[in-house]
């Protein structure tokens, strides 16, 4: 009667629990794995064991550390996320979240663990959202860490013992439990065998559970390496849990067995059941042994990769300090260039200022030339016209040849006033009677000076005439 009052009493509870509005985390694209965040606890995420929710990544087992993230619920009922120094982050709506720094979580965030590989999309993608336990119960995760808190709740509030129970019966119920992700391997209790040989019922009870033990180790036995080990990491942290759970089951079958056996002494059967249960033990704990050496090795694994990427996070910022300095160096270079270029500049422009003064010059200079030459040729023509008016001959109308002065002080060629005193005896120009004549150096001279500004043609007729003069005077 206490049991069926009791197993009412806790379905009334479980139907209220199912309208109660939980908090979840809604995994984005899949109707399955959504992560149930439970009031007033602390909510763990990772690879590893102690956490409330195991995620193992199958096409990257390293994508989620072994305690990535945390979930906590204020006291006003607000949600915060704790990045435990995971590898590859929390991101929040798209940007990740400081380390050991709890962030304040809205309903309708996002939240994403780890990155994207190369050509896919975030593998754990959530939706921070608030229903109803009985809406979101079909897709919640299943896992074993999930199956064993419920299975230790359990225990907490129905942990009562009938006296009137045989102790072989109580084992034969515990042979039956099975953890959450086993339930299809669960057989029901055969109750149409006698009582009076409990041995054999816990012998051939036993059976399905060596069966599973065998397929539990089956894949620890065959040698694998690094890779296989890393791709099966996922199958080896799910049966861990479970090897732990059936470890403790196959204690409490042994004490079970042990203290059945004080009563009933002398019972080789009970014997032989206490033998085989202890060599299960034996192989349940090589078992774990291996998978702890398994999860070590992968943390030693995960704690390299650390390094390494720390290691290139610290050559990463050498190679930006040293292109920084390249780029001050080439900026300084530049501006360098850009001061030379601004001189440059500036000595074109005062040499352009000099060609443009000198420019200047020259053509002053050239209209001076021109200025000059055109007086040098009025002064010409000048000096042309007082010889011709002043210093030539009025019998030969040419320039002096050896010029005389009369005494009427008009002036003639040598030449010329001797062949005209043959025939007169007076000045042709006065008239009056000739009674002296004398040389003229200085008409001679200046004649001279002045030849020499006049043209060649002029300067050769001079000469011929001269020449010729000497001649007829070399006769006579």
């Amino acid at each position: 009667m206490d049991q069926i009052e009791s197993s009412n009493f806790s379905t009334a509870e479980e139907d209220e629990s199912a309208k109660k509005l939980v908090w979840c985390l809604t995994r984005v694209g899949k109707d399955l794995d959504w992560l149930r965040l439970f009031e007033n606890t602390e909510v763990t995420i990772g690879r590893g064991l102690n956490v409330t929710h195991q995620l193992v990544s199958p096409s990257c087992p390293l994508m989620i550390s072994r305690m990535h993230c945390m979930f906590k619920q204020r006291d006003g009922g607000q949600w915060t996320v704790t990045d435990k120094k995971s590898l590859n982050g929390v991101w929040v709506n798209g940007e990740r979240i400081p380390v050991d720094i709890a962030h304040l979580l809205r309903l309708g965030d996002t939240i994403k663990l780890g990155v994207p590989i190369v050509g896919t999309k975030v593998e754990y993608e959530y939706i921070l959202v608030r229903q109803r336990l009985e809406d979101i119960k079909p897709y919640l995760m299943t896992g074993p860490s999930e199956g064993a808190c419920a299975t230790s709740r359990i225990k907490k509030t129905k942990r009562k013992f009938n006296s009137e129970l045989e102790p072989s019966t109580s084992s034969k119920s515990k042979l039956y439990r099975h953890s959450a992700t086993d339930k299809s391997q669960g057989q029901p209790y055969p109750t149409d065998e006698p009582r009076d040989r409990p041995g054999t019922r816990v012998r051939e009870e036993a059976g399905p559970s060596m069966r599973q033990h065998r397929r539990l180790d089956s894949p620890l036995e065959r040698p694998s390496s690094p890779s296989r080990s890393l791709s099966s990491l996922q199958m080896y942290s799910q049966n861990m849990l479970v090897l732990r759970e059936r470890m403790n089951f196959t204690q409490r079958q042994v004490a079970a067995l042990e203290a059945e056996g004080g009563r009933q002494r002398d019972d080789p059967h009970r014997e032989e059941q206490v033998r085989e249960l202890q060599s299960q033990l034996e192989m349940l704990r090589g078992q774990l042994h291996r998978m702890e050496m398994l999860e070590r090795s992968i943390s030693e694994t995960e704690n390299r990769l650390e390094v390494q990427k720390t290691q290139h996070e610290e050559e990463g910022l050498k190679k930006q300090l040293e292109e920084k300095g390249l780029k001050k160096q080439l900026e300084e270079a530049l501006q360098e260039q850009r001061k030379v270029i601004e001189e440059l500049a500036l000595s074109r422009q005062g040499f352009e200022d000099v060609l443009k003064a000198k420019d200047k010059e020259l053509e002053v200079t050239k209209e001076e030339k021109e200025r000059a030459r055109t007086q040098k040729e009025e002064v010409v023509t000048q000096m042309t016209e007082v010889l011709e008016n002043e210093l030539q001959c009025i019998i030969c109308s040419e320039l002096f040849i050896r010029a005389v002065t009369l005494n009427c002080a008009h002036s003639f060629c040598l030449h010329c006033i001797s062949e005209w005193r043959k025939r007169k005896d007076e000045c042709p120009i006065c008239r009056q009677a000739i009674l002296s004549q004398t040389r003229s150096l200085v008409l001679d001279n200046c004649i001279d000076r002045m030849v020499e500004q006049l043209s060649p043609d002029m300067k050769q007729r001079r000469l011929v005439l001269i020449t010729e003069r000497k001649g007829e005077s070399q006769r006579r």
